[in-house]
């Protein structure tokens, strides 16, 4: 092994930190030697590359990441890390559609998958003609929700700095994660990143492989829950919540993180009727992960009324800031003046590539929140999801929460749509119970917690709600969802 970037980056100079049996995962023991043969071929790949005068050059290579396999993905990230590559984490199940948005805006060296459906382009481009800049760097996907693909420019740096903040935060010196999030998203990534640069264990296994198995858990990974995080999104813990065994093995963590989306009052609820140690946290792929979280000790103690009320999101990170930018003088939450989130923090991204951002006052946010007399973060909802309703600011997420509450849906996302007399209408499309139970008696529970504008006029039944493997809506699909209800009169 030549390289000594690759050496420091394995760890294989720190006598602090052991790698014995730390990847628990089929096949982990491999993953050295993976790197090191995947290393080799970015060595080979990068020896072949020549200019239009049949020179050799130099140039970061662009890497297409997109193996299934977990041992493959992060053997190619550490190998393509080393070599100073331009790595690309991408989805193995994006579509056609999907690809092609990459393949435009990358135009990759190499690519690294099984079986992926990408367009008619060949593995490697050894003679380098692209006119696109050159940047290495960790490329993290976001913007799904949104239908167009972007790619957060991340670095080691800014990895591991939010790896201090999280373990300068929690007080620990090693980090052991149970990861059953993507790696190819921010939120498995770092799961990845603290055990590995801090010497900790790392399970990885697939939600669904979690929620299959009858055996107990610890068993089948050899490992005390106590001594681990696991990081979840909504949609997936109240999956385990909903299976007594499941439920019972989740309490046995260290901190259940929860992230990824808004989290609704019975969910939360259920949780600490269950003694969950849930740290709910608040972050995004361009701050790698989180830079705001609650602490489970607190999240079991705070007054269960006070807590569902404001959505405490915890305080801030050391490696972070945040700065409410208050654009709207006359928006208030209670007692507390709402402002449009700034952050300011060592692991920000540097742009969207190709980009490279050139404002120093850091990233602001489409997040609306307050910081209470304590510092601890609450955050209401999306500016860009604001409802104005004849002259009135309605936030989906207080309507959605509340309709989840009744416990008469089985699902359901709010949004606005275009009306004549009110400006925009509130319509929530949600999944009914079986048997469904009619609107007019769950319009009536809501009159009990909504005042009478932030009611939905328009209900969409549908068999489900586009979601995304972290459980947000991707707003394209819903668009359509109700274009296509609009046209055949489905709304009720």
């Amino acid at each position: 092994m030549e390289s000594y970037l690759l050496k420091s980056l394995l760890n294989l100079e720190d006598k602090n930190i052991s790698r014995e049996n730390w990847l628990i995962v089929e096949n982990g023991e491999e993953f050295e030697t993976l790197v090191e043969e995947l290393y080799g071929e970015i060595r080979h790949q990068l020896d072949r590359q020549i200019d239009h005068n049949h020179e050799p050059i130099y140039k970061p290579l662009k890497i297409i990441l997109a193996q299934r396999d977990p041992v493959k993905f992060l053997a190619g990230f550490i190998a393509g890390c080393a070599a100073e590559c331009a790595v690309f984490l991408c989805n193995p199940d994006w579509e056609k559609n999907e690809w092609e948005q990459v393949w435009d805006l990358v135009n990759p060296d190499m690519i690294w998958g099984d079986e992926i459906k990408f367009p008619d382009f060949t593995t490697t481009n050894t003679n380098i003609t692209s006119e696109k800049p050159i940047i290495s760097g960790i490329m993290i996907p976001t913007g799904g929700s949104s239908g167009k693909i972007k790619f957060a420019i991340h670095t080691w740096e800014t990895l591991t700095a939010s790896v201090r903040g999280f373990t300068e935060y929690f007080n620990l010196s090693s980090v052991n994660s149970f990861c059953v999030l993507p790696l190819y998203h921010v939120s498995g990534l770092m799961q990845f990143m603290r055990s590995f640069t801090t010497g900790g264990k790392l399970v990885i296994t697939s939600f669904k492989q979690l929620t299959s198995e009858s055996v107990q858990k610890s068993d089948i990974y050899k490992i005390k829950n106590s001594d681990f995080f696991i990081s979840l999104v909504p949609t997936q813990l109240q999956r385990l919540l909903e299976n007594q065994k499941l439920t019972q093995w989740l309490s046995e963590f260290k901190t259940v993180l929860l992230g990824g989306g808004p989290s609704w009052n019975d969910l939360l609820t259920k949780a600490r009727a269950n003694d969950i140690r849930l740290a709910p946290t608040y972050g995004m792929t361009e701050t790698a992960s989180q830079i705001a979280t609650l602490k489970p000790d607190e999240f079991l103690k705070i007054p269960l009324d006070e807590f569902l009320k404001t959505k405490n999101s915890g305080r801030t990170l050391p490696h972070a800031e945040i700065v409410m930018e208050h654009l709207l003088e006359n928006e208030h939450y209670g007692e507390n003046h709402l402002g449009v989130i700034r952050i300011k923090a060592k692991s920000l991204a540097l742009g969207y590539y190709p980009t490279i951002w050139q404002d120093d006052q850091g990233f602001l946010t489409d997040d609306m929140g307050f910081l209470d007399q304590n510092g601890y973060l609450h955050i209401v909802g999306r500016r860009s999801n604001k409802i104005i309703s004849g002259g009135e600011n309605i936030y989906p997420s207080e309507v959605e929460a509340a309709i989840r509450a009744t416990t008469l849906i089985m699902d359901v996302c709010v949004i606005g749509i275009p009306d004549h007399n009110w400006g925009e209408a509130v319509t929530a499309i949600y999944v009914p119970q079986s048997p469904p139970t009619p609107i007019l008696e769950i319009k009536n529970q809501l009159q009990q917690t909504l005042t009478r504008f932030k009611i939905p006029k328009y209900w969409i039944p549908v068999v489900s709600l586009p979601r995304n493997q972290q459980g947000k809506i991707n707003i394209s699909q819903l668009q359509q969802i109700i274009l296509e209800s609009l046209d055949q009169e489905e709304i009720v």
